[in-house]
């Protein structure tokens, strides 16, 4: 992981192909965003989706058609910010780049979306240990049986991030998490795994397993800016580009900044 707390500084290592891996805990201050990039074609629909379904699709930024700057966010080219990328066609991934150059056209249209890491750091300064921080992992995603609301093609099941806590750290977790509703906010579960249709929650859909679940601890689920990947998945859009899993934007933006309580 990278020991950096300027969001630019990050950028400019990210920008010049010299990190593409996870972002959990860099510049742990600003505000980390999920990206779906999609046809002009596609963009009232998308924009919608997300209108409905704030909890795993908070938009906190997007892109005029064509321009792949987001001066909103900071110095920001998307094109070349995100240290990895997944270019999908019909439902598919065909790449896997660290860059977009060469996908770029005047034609996409860029959304941001916020991103429980942006609540990680209030928790770890409460005392609650961030477990995928601290080995340097990508938080566990899963693939529920919860319908999102649909929106022109967009359709789809909620994905989830899950951190095992103790009971006390859970509530402290509620707590905390529920001053960002630009950000995921409260969990959408607590406990069984299987309520939610996670068969096994020791083989996630997206980032990497978790270590072993303690007897003390409870698994807590929040909506996932994941989401649209897994929706780009089952409604194959001709064209998307979306971030890898775990590999986020760093914004300039303070998390502070979008809390609804202080």
């Amino acid at each position: 992981m990278l020991n950096i707390t300027d969001p630019a500084e990050a950028r400019k290592i990210i920008r010049a192909d010299k990190y593409d891996k996870q972002t959990a805990g860099i510049a742990g201050k600003y505000v980390q965003g999920n990206i779906c990039i999609l046809p002009s074609k596609y963009a009232l629909d998308f924009a919608a989706f997300c209108q409905k379904n704030p909890k795993p699709c908070p938009l906190i930024g997007f892109g005029i058609k064509g321009d792949p700057h987001l001066k909103d966010l900071g110095d920001i080219d998307i094109r070349t910010d995100v240290p990895k990328y997944k270019i999908w066609q019909n439902g598919k991934v065909v790449d896997e780049p660290t860059n977009i150059k060469k996908y770029w056209n005047d034609d996409l249209v860029t959304f941001v979306l916020g991103c429980s890491m942006s609540f990680e750091l209030p928790l770890m300064e409460a005392g609650i240990e961030m477990q995928h921080i601290k080995n340097n992992t990508t938080v566990p995603m899963y693939k529920t049986n919860i319908d999102c609301e649909p929106a022109g093609p967009f359709k789809g099941k909620l994905v989830v991030s899950m951190r095992p806590l103790n009971a006390e750290d859970t509530i402290k977790a509620i707590q905390i998490s529920s001053r960002f509703p630009a950000v995921h906010g409260a969990p959408v579960h607590l406990g069984d795994p299987a309520q939610i249709g996670i068969k096994d929650i020791m083989k996630p859909e997206y980032g990497d397993a978790p270590r072993v679940i303690k007897n003390n601890e409870i698994p807590v689920f929040w909506a996932c800016g994941v989401t649209p990947q897994s929706v780009v998945e089952n409604c194959k859009p001709d064209f998307c580009i979306t971030h890898k899993p775990g590999a986020m934007l760093i914004t300039d933006k303070l998390n502070s900044s979008l809390a609804a309580i202080n």
